[in-house]
């Protein structure tokens, strides 16, 4: 049996919960839900100085542009970036595309080659895939195994022409952890100049990122998986890179000097945020930092860890579940024999579980399982014991109504 030590329940840190007292919700990899410490700074904002940014030279203006840049180096802090520049993106998507063109267009050659991994969340492969049409490039793969990357065969994967290599740090199917660091030395031993981007989505919230250790080029991750809110993000890029892009979003707040037939652009962070940002999103993300080191990382670490291994104890004991995952991360992808999961998800959600089903945005991972669908579970800091005693209860619901 799997014991729960000093186990908390954080569920009052999130309002949603007093409004839907009975929610098990265990969707955490599609968006985590936001503490009233979060709710609140935002609506600080549009209630005390809701005013546009970097421009206005009144009090409420300049409160509000102190906010938004706080955020940004509470950000750089929290991932251990201080060797690079955080850009406020609409999210990891947003984040990745911005590489692709304003980095990839620029630097990248005909001829030379793009690896990622079959595992990637689609916003970390059709970028990649768009800008070998238009360099005319060649884009090859890591393959997994048992959930997990092969990591022993670099050799036949990275070679000299291999400028660019992209890869999750955690996967948003099966969980698995890629170990990042010993994948970019051992990339760097084949090829020096390979550049590294890292979709750290399901990492930030769940487990300590430090930037300066783990050597990559790019990182990406969205406020709206880490407690925060939806439609922000960040592009963390190492210095060298960062002088290397070229900002792909023109208009206002990015430029230097206008001319009718020609215009210069800034040469802050600014040159690649151009409109008006989303500001009190900016600051709520900021807000979010806070709400994760006031628990702490190492606790909601743990407090992962121990739920992961009781879901473990639990699923297995539920006979016909066939789960696809490496144990690693709270995220753990199933079927039942026969039962499509769009039934397992309804079936759950009539009794108040919240779950995702379909292919999560991962059709090569599932292809490369294969399996079509999964239904998948995904924790965050606010489940509980109980949240997976009610979802094993729903599972054995659906077995009963498919006579499983």
């Amino acid at each position: 049996m799997v014991t729960m030590t000093n186990f908390q329940n954080y569920k009052h840190f999130f309002p949603i919960f007093k409004n839907n007292p009975d929610l098990v919700y265990l969707d955490s990899g599609a968006t985590t839900l936001k503490p009233q410490i979060v709710l609140d700074k935002m609506m600080e904002y549009y209630t005390k100085y809701s005013a546009n940014i970097h421009r206005g030279i009144y009090g409420i203006s300049e409160m509000a542009t102190e906010e938004y840049e706080k955020s940004r180096e509470k950000l750089r802090k929290f991932i251990g970036g201080q060797d690079g520049q955080v850009i406020f993106t609409g999210g990891t998507t947003e984040a990745i595309n911005l590489v692709a063109r304003g980095w990839g267009d620029k630097n990248l050659v005909e001829g030379e080659e793009i690896v990622v991994t079959e595992m990637e969340h689609h916003s970390n492969l059709i970028p990649w895939q768009e800008l070998v049409k238009r360099k005319n490039l060649r884009l090859k793969f890591m393959t997994v195994n048992n959930y997990e990357l092969r990591v022993t065969n670099f050799g036949k994967v990275i070679d000299k022409k291999t400028r660019l290599l992209a890869i999750t740090q955690v996967s948003n199917v099966t969980g698995s952890v890629n170990p990042i660091k010993k994948i970019i030395e051992e990339a760097r031993k084949i090829n020096p100049k390979i550049v590294v981007v890292v979709d750290g989505a399901q990492a930030v919230a769940h487990r300590p990122v430090d930037l300066q250790d783990l050597g990559c080029d790019f990182y990406a991750f969205s406020g709206h998986k880490m407690y925060g809110p939806t439609g922000i993000g960040v592009l963390w890029a190492k210095e060298e890179r960062y002088k290397e892009m070229e900002p792909i979003k023109f208009g206002g707040g990015m430029i230097a000097e206008v001319g009718l037939l020609e215009s210069t652009f800034s040469s802050g962070v600014e040159k690649f945020e151009g409109g008006t940002p989303p500001i009190a999103e900016a600051i709520g993300m900021g807000v979010a930092v806070d709400f994760i080191e006031k628990i702490g990382m190492t606790k909601i670490k743990k407090h992962e860890e121990e739920l992961t291994a009781y879901l473990r104890f639990k699923l297995e004991k539920v006979a016909g579940i066939k789960t696809f995952s490496a144990w690693q991360s709270g995220i753990v992808a199933m079927e039942i024999a026969g039962v499509h999961p769009h039934d397992v998800a309804q079936i759950l959600a009539d009794r108040g579980v919240c779950v995702r089903a379909g292919h999560h945005c991962a059709m090569p991972l599932h292809k490369a399982l294969g399996v079509e669908a999964t239904t998948r579970v995904s924790l965050g800091i606010y489940n509980t014991k109980e949240d997976i005693d009610k979802l094993v209860e729903g599972l054995e619901a659906v077995k009963k109504i498919f006579n499983i």
